[in-house]
């Protein structure tokens, strides 16, 4: 007779804290299966990358310890994730599949359908929980903060005190970073995963290095320190944001008179953020078609057939002939990591001064990203390409951002080493140097660093008159109407804002 079993599948929610699933399936009373499933097929898309493997690496490594703490190891399989179940099914009962729901990809979207399938032939309960705030199914919009609000307000689920083992299983090996399944060769490095390295890096930035957030949020350079970094850990579920959030709220509570001030208004701020992240990730899960459409259906075509392979090249290795914009991309390229406002400039850069579309960029910005979250990626790129009808368009100058952000050109040197001997005064546009000074700068525009693909002016000019042109057809207004009543931002409370607009503060959310 097979030993009946609960079985608990393990995707983004990397933890055994506040887990929902998980505790649901202790409860059961029943022996319980952990299970995470590499798939081959997924580690094949276009915007999948070693990168993210490295850090999910880690993060079950300390899956795997906490588990076996509880009594009962993670069981490790590689393959479709139905063939795994079905084989699993051929040893043992499988009473119900625990899990938490996925705001992914298509290709997620779709593999949660076959599982749902495959559980109704198979005669398999599946229990799926909410994860963080996003709200399956919601009937309005309007309700959405309401809801959120009382889930995040809702007690931190504690650990399983201890979980019944399954008996003879093969716990199976976790993939290495290296092996051929994640594609090429990782170039640079990775933030490290795992829950234990998430708590470590929300303490340090509750009790130190948040101090300077909204200050430091926007330079390249500093915001790697001032920023929570919690957005990997986040994106994998090694944190869930409830747990942030009342860490967060603790914080608070425990400031003294004389930190209040230096402290109540950032951490606030990064608080505000959580909840940014949530309503990004809602709209993919309202609109799974946003990975792939244009939010507005006007903007449809109006990028793609112009797409110009050598300035999506040039702009992938940073290599545009603006020192801000390439020394943003060779350090995000390099870390997998880029402070939110930079991350707007590039997709801005490449949408209006290059004309890419939004689907091509996209791609290789989730590769390098360590932090890729479906939600929120093709939101954002969406916003900051000018393609939903609802919000304000953000045209980056790419010489001012520098000029604001890296003065002295630090930043710059450090990234285009090229240009390491450029002086203050040319460090921001070295095409103007004239040819004595290219010499003694041992930089010759067109030899040792591109001139600029484009002119910013020229560029923006033509960009503006085309999306003008869009925006002047007969129901732009109309449609942008419907994509605002099913997509946009309310107020706190709940209710519709006035204007049609989604407020810049959105630009600056640093959690993508």
């Amino acid at each position: 007779m097979k030993q009946k079993i609960s079985l608990v599948w393990f995707k983004r929610d990397l933890r055994t804290v506040d887990h929902a699933p998980l505790m649901a399936a202790q409860k059961l009373g029943l022996p319980v299966l952990p299970l995470y499933v590499c798939e081959p097929e997924y580690w094949q898309l276009p915007s999948s990358s070693r990168r993210h493997w490295c850090f999910i690496h880690d993060c079950l490594q300390d899956l795997r310890s906490d588990l076996e703490a509880l009594g009962q190891s993670l069981i490790m399989r590689t393959g479709d994730v139905c063939d795994v179940f079905a084989d699993i099914k051929q040893t043992f009962e499988i009473e119900t599949i625990f899990s938490h729901e996925e705001t992914g990809n298509d290709w997620t979207f779709q593999r949660d359908k076959k599982v749902i399938s495959w559980c109704l032939k198979n005669g398999v309960d599946l229990k799926e929980f909410p994860s963080n705030g996003v709200v399956r199914r919601l009937k309005n919009r309007d309700d959405w903060t309401k809801i959120r609000n009382k889930r995040m307000a809702d007690p931190v689920i504690l650990e399983p005190d201890h979980i019944k083992s399954v008996s003879g299983i093969d716990r199976g090996e976790i993939p290495q970073k290296n092996s051929k399944i994640f594609g090429g060769v990782l170039y640079g490095c990775v933030q490290k995963g795992g829950r234990k390295a998430g708590v470590d890096i929300l303490n340090s930035f509750l009790y130190e290095r948040g101090q300077h957030y909204i200050y430091r949020l926007s330079a390249p350079g500093p915001s790697e320190k001032h920023c929570s970094r919690l957005s990997a850990h986040i994106a994998y579920g090694t944190l869930s944001v409830r747990e942030i959030l009342k860490a967060l709220q603790k914080r608070k509570n425990e400031l003294k008179d004389s930190e209040t001030k230096a402290w109540k208004r950032n951490l606030s701020a990064f608080g505000s953020r959580l909840a940014w992240h949530c309503h990004f990730i809602q709209k993919l899960e309202d609109e799974p078609a946003l990975e792939y459409e244009c939010m507005h259906s006007a903007f449809e075509g109006m990028r793609e057939p112009d797409h110009n392979e050598v300035f999506f090249k040039a702009w992938c290795e940073g290599k545009t002939g603006y020192p801000f914009i390439d020394a943003c991309m060779r350090n995000l390229n390099y870390e997998g990591w880029l402070t939110f406002r930079m991350r707007a400039m590039l997709v801005s850069f490449a949408s209006y001064h290059l004309w890419l579309d939004w689907r091509q960029t996209g791609k290789h910005l989730a590769r390098v990203f360590t932090d890729y979250e479906p939600g929120i990626h093709y939101s954002q790129l969406q916003m900051q390409s000018g393609v939903t009808g609802i919000n304000t368009l953000r045209i980056y100058s790419p010489v001012k951002q520098s000029q604001e952000h890296d003065p002295d050109g630090v930043f710059i040197r450090h990234w285009v080493p090229e240009l390491k001997h450029v002086s203050n005064q040319w460090i921001h546009e070295p095409w103007k140097m004239d040819e004595k000074v290219q010499k003694n700068s041992c930089c010759v525009i067109g030899e040792d660093y591109p001139e600029p693909l484009v002119d910013h002016t020229e560029a923006v000019k033509k960009a503006r008159s085309l999306i003008g042109e869009v925006r002047r057809q007969p129901n732009f207004r109309d449609v942008s109407k419907k994509v605002y009543e099913k997509l946009g931002s309310r107020k706190s409370n709940g209710r519709r804002k006035k204007k049609t607009v989604e407020q810049d503060k959105q630009l600056k959310l640093d959690l993508l």
